[in-house]
């Protein structure tokens, strides 16, 4: 790829060390602090994004294959399409004393697209939204306790998981979360469970069906459902008279347009969307049927830039290019490239890999008695050829088949080397900095 140069402690660098001494962690997202990907040698920031690069503050080129706007832009960044639709917004004005007629329009795309729903709420990230719907269900159950497998963010009700036990979360979020700041009052309401092991839901159910406001999981994400597992957790969910919640945040508009549920043959009670549905735009829909829904008028659930126009503009315009591109089949498409391609170069190389996710979300891991090192690797090494490159593949619409194989090429290299490395016990010394952290780790 030429016109790009190997980083070195820039302008990114810079302006991070001293962003951690204004800001508490660094940044506003875990996923986006660098001692996660690569310490002291991170571009940090950005200064210009468009389909599936960046410039960073040296003015330097990459090409993101990695998290892609941490799953937010999945038709690229900076779309012509939606920018289009949010600038006309913007000059029309984006609040006002009166509400804006496109949330009645997202409202009844939204409901056609999952024609089990019959009402929406919005919100503009997918943690605020998961909070919307669990207290959507308390208030309709009048009951307490969820049941819940998997991550759904930062709130208070899914972290007082771990006031019960320090490790439960580790198995659905990151390793080491303390809950600093969770009321313990709310102790022993949170129940966790696996994907694909009902019987954890069964005994659940059969403990606490009576006090169980809801079961709430991701439909989806690293691996199918085994024979009629959500069936069986709808049947569950139906026979205690909790409410069945799929968090759609990140795998929503990726296998089809709407929710991965569709494509699983099983219909919730409420269902959430973030990420994908304003293409980097804030906006999240909490959609669900109406006799559930309507208990949100029970509670108080309201906030003012929840009616602001931007959002419902911005996913208006994503589903309606999603609809009209087929986009989730190039993201498919995409994803297993990519997936195929790490299976070869891993097998030419000798390095022992784990592939993981649905095509879109792929992922992988090296085996190694110390995983982190090597991966740290690999992102310095894929870095110095100019890509944002991680453990972890997020296939947008404005990827591009010449753009994955030069990606492919550059990992075929970069795995043979980190395979040496490994062999010779030199990982260590090839590194230009600190090894990645694994988790939720507190900075100084």
């Amino acid at each position: 790829m030429t016109g790009i140069f190997r980083p070195a402690m820039g302008k990114g660098q810079d302006l991070y060390r001293k962003a951690k001494t204004l800001i508490p962690g660094g940044t506003q997202l875990l996923s986006k602090r660098p001692e996660l990907h690569l310490p002291e040698n991170w571009p940090s920031y950005y200064s210009r994004a468009l389909g599936a690069e960046v410039w960073d503050l040296d003015g330097k080129r990459y090409l993101d294959m990695g998290f892609s706007g941490i799953g937010s832009t999945v038709l690229g960044f900076a779309d012509p399409d939606v920018n289009a639709a949010v600038h006309k917004a913007i000059d029309a004005g984006t609040m006002c004393t009166l509400n804006c007629p496109e949330e009645v329009t997202l409202a009844e795309l939204l409901c056609e697209l999952h024609p089990w729903a019959q009402m929406v709420r919005y919100a503009r990230g997918g943690g605020e939204a998961m909070a919307v719907a669990i207290r959507i269900a308390r208030a309709h159950t009048g009951r307490e306790k969820i049941a819940f497998c998997g991550y759904h963010g930062w709130h208070d009700w899914y972290l007082s998981a771990n006031l019960a036990d320090d490790d439960v979360l580790d198995g659905h979020l990151l390793p080491g979360l303390d809950p600093k700041g969770v009321p313990r009052g709310l102790k022993g309401t949170m129940l966790p469970f696996r994907y694909n092991k009902i019987e954890e839901l069964e005994k659940i159910v059969q403990e606490n069906g009576k006090d169980l406001a809801a079961i709430t999981m991701e439909p989806m994400r690293e691996h199918g459902p085994e024979g009629d597992f959500l069936q069986q957790v709808r049947a569950l969910a139906t026979k205690s008279g909790a409410v069945l919640i799929f968090d759609e945040v990140t795998s929503g508009f990726r296998m089809t347009c709407g929710g991965i549920h569709l494509t699983l043959g099983v219909e919730p009670d409420i269902a959430v969307f973030a990420k994908a549905l304003g293409n980097g735009y804030p906006c999240a829909a909490i959609i669900g049927q109406r006799s559930v829904m309507e208990s949100a008028q029970k509670s108080f659930i309201s906030s003012t830039y929840w009616t602001e126009r931007i959002g419902p503009v911005a996913a208006l315009a994503t589903i309606h290019k999603f609809q009209e591109k087929k986009v989730h089949l190039h993201l498919i498409r995409m994803g297993k490239l990519v997936q195929e391609g790490w299976k070869r170069a891993a097998d030419k190389a000798g390095l022992e890999i784990e592939i993981d996710g649905i095509e879109p979300l792929s992922h992988f891991s090296i085996r190694s008695s110390f995983e982190e090192a090597p991966r740290t690797l690999y992102t310095q090494l894929m870095l110095d050829k100019g890509f944002l490159a991680l453990n972890k593949f997020y296939a947008t619409y404005a990827h591009t088949e010449d753009q994955v194989k030069q990606y492919l090429a550059a990992t075929e290299e970069t795995f043979a080397i980190v395979a040496r490395a490994i062999k010779e016990k030199k990982v260590m010394e090839m590194l230009t900095g600190p090894v990645a952290h694994a988790g939720f780790k507190r900075l100084t």
